[in-house]
């Protein structure tokens, strides 16, 4: 190979011992042969079993995360091999409110805003496999129990992918939640959740935890991958695992933030592969946490949202995590019913489907939006299956 020094960087990175702490890159190569070489390379580094534990490949996108040692780690590294910091990325998640006493929900009230139940004599997403990368899900509520499928626990794979946090289960319950006599009910009760854990019990993951988790979702066939989460700066890696995901029939639904900005959003919802969700309320007002603006593509109900969490119980939640699972529902009843659209297809039908959303003025006046408009799945359903 004709990168010696970065092939020794390599092997130091995954020779320190892991006890030190987390200190991964992500590298992504250019030529497809730069890559087989660089693996076939790690192979024979025995007997540093140990270290060859510390890397793990996303072969879609022909990349690597594993350590590497001192010196500079970003950017262009030699003929094509990008290196790019293994960064932290947060859910989308306001406070978790105090639940009241346990009680039949029968519909949240963001299900009746979106129209879901107008959908379900025609489509309650029956089959349509959604992957969704979080905290997991608990596997025991009686409102998801035929609502989960397989998944991945990407911190631990010897160990199912169950939440300890809650929000993988909120965003779980939302979705597809089939519990209609003592529970909730979601947008599209018969779609397949398939939780890929990639965050910790605090709400919070690696970037390279993200990339393995589309990876996953990619090579195992889902339609929709719903991300309710985001991170400041650009990834490269990410993007181009988004690209291979969209470039491969997926769509994906991504959370917009919740810094009340009105003219930046968070990545991913921020790549114009991803169908990026703002968060509305029970007025159909922009919620005043939810960022906002030209990149934002659809809005929907995410002001103290109650739905499923762990133990079996429910919690309310406020976030653009929120809303993204109402339009995940909604883009599955869809699919249900018109499995060939398109990515692209949908996100124009979303746009044009919306129903406009009030704009807050002063002196407690609002007026109606032309542009921006918070999800319908009755009508996107109608629309898209004509």
């Amino acid at each position: 190979m004709d990168y010696p020094d970065f092939l020794q960087r390599l092997h130091e990175g995954i020779s320190e011992p892991s006890g030190s702490g987390r200190n991964k890159q992500i590298i992504t190569f250019d030529k497809p042969h730069q890559y087989r070489e660089c693996l076939s390379y790690l192979k024979k580094l025995k007997p540093e079993l140990a270290g060859l534990r510390q890397v793990q490949p996303a072969r879609l996108i022909r990349a690597l995360i594993a350590p590497l040692s001192g010196g500079d780690r970003l950017g262009k590294y030699h003929h094509g091999v990008t290196v790019e910091e293994d960064t932290r990325i947060k859910v989308h998640a306001e406070t978790a409110y105090i639940p009241k006493a346990e009680k039949s929900l029968s519909m949240p009230w963001g299900v009746k805003q979106v129209r879901a139940y107008k959908a379900w004599p025609s489509s309650t997403g029956n089959r349509v496999r959604i992957g969704v990368i979080d905290t997991g899900a608990d596997f025991h509520h009686p409102d998801l129990r035929y609502s989960l499928a397989r998944g991945i626990n990407l911190l631990n794979r010897t160990m199912l992918p169950y939440d300890d946090n809650g929000h993988g289960t909120h965003i779980a319950g939302t979705i597809a939640a089939s519990n209609y006599d003592e529970g909730m009910v979601g947008v599209a009760p018969r779609a397949l959740i398939h939780p890929v854990k990639a965050f910790d019990h605090n709400g919070a993951a690696y970037v390279s935890d993200i990339i393995l988790g589309i990876d996953w979702c990619v090579l195992n066939r889902v339609d929709i991958i719903n991300m309710s989460f985001g991170m400041k700066s650009r990834s490269k890696a990410l993007l181009d695992m988004v690209n291979k995901a969209y470039h491969n029939g997926i769509v994906i639904v991504a959370s917009s933030g919740n810094e009340g900005k009105r003219r930046s959003i968070d990545y991913p919802a921020r790549y114009s592969q991803t169908i990026s969700v703002g968060a509305t309320d029970k007025y159909r007002r922009i919620a005043p946490f939810s960022n906002r603006g030209q990149f934002v593509d659809v809005y929907a109900p995410g002001e103290k949202i109650r739905s499923s969490w762990i133990h079996g119980k429910h919690h309310e939640m406020s976030g653009t995590s929120m809303a993204t699972s109402h339009v995940t529902g909604s883009i599955a009843l869809l699919l249900s019913l018109r499995p060939e659209l398109e990515p692209g297809e949908i996100k124009a039908l979303l746009k044009r489907t919306a129903t406009p959303l009030r704009l807050r003025k002063s002196a407690g006046r609002s007026s109606i939006s032309t542009k921006l408009g918070e999800v319908d799945a009755f009508r996107l359903m109608q629309e898209g299956t004509k």
